[in-house]
C-alpha cells in the first residue's frame, strides 16, 4: 500500500521509535498506573480497617497540635491537614487527623472524653482541667 507522508499512523511512528524510548515510556506508564492502583488499594484498606474497628470513648488529654501544608505553588491552592496528639489514661499517645474547625477549638492541655474509631477522629468533649 502506498502512503503519502501526511497519512502516517501512530503505529508507523512507534515502529520508528528507538527501543530505549519504548521501554522508558512503558516503564513510566506502568509506574503511573501502579501508583494509582496502590493509592486506591491503600485508601480502601484504611477505610475498611477503620470501619471494622470499635468506636472507643475514653478520657484523654490534648498534648500537641500540628499542621501539614501541601501544595500552593504558583496559581494552585494549598491544602492544610490538621493533626492533634492525645494522651490516653494509660499514657499511650495517639495522633489523629481532625477537621480545621475542630482543630481551632482544641487547646494543648485540654482534658475530656475522646471518641475515635481506628485512625478516624470522631469527637472530643472537653471537661474542666483537674
Amino acid at each position: 500500500m502506498n502512503r503519502s507522508p501526511g497519512n502516517e499512523s501512530f503505529f508507523d511512528f512507534l515502529k520508528e521509535t528507538p527501543l530505549f524510548f519504548k521501554l522508558f515510556g512503558g516503564f513510566l506508564f506502568i509506574l503511573v498506573v501502579g501508583v494509582f492502583i496502590y493509592v486506591i488499594i491503600r485508601g480502601t484498606w484504611t477505610w475498611s480497617k477503620n470501619n471494622a474497628s470499635d468506636v472507643i470513648t475514653c478520657p484523654a488529654k490534648v498534648v500537641d497540635k500540628r499542621t501539614k501544608v501541601w501544595g500552593g505553588s504558583g496559581d494552585s491552592s494549598a491544602s492544610t491537614y490538621y493533626y492533634v496528639t492525645f494522651e490516653l489514661d494509660n499514657s499511650t499517645r495517639i495522633e489523629l487527623q481532625v477537621r480545621g474547625d475542630r482543630y481551632g477549638l482544641l487547646v494543648v492541655n485540654d482534658h475530656g472524653q475522646l471518641t475515635y474509631q481506628g485512625t478516624r477522629f470522631k469527637e472530643f468533649n472537653r471537661r474542666g482541667n483537674p
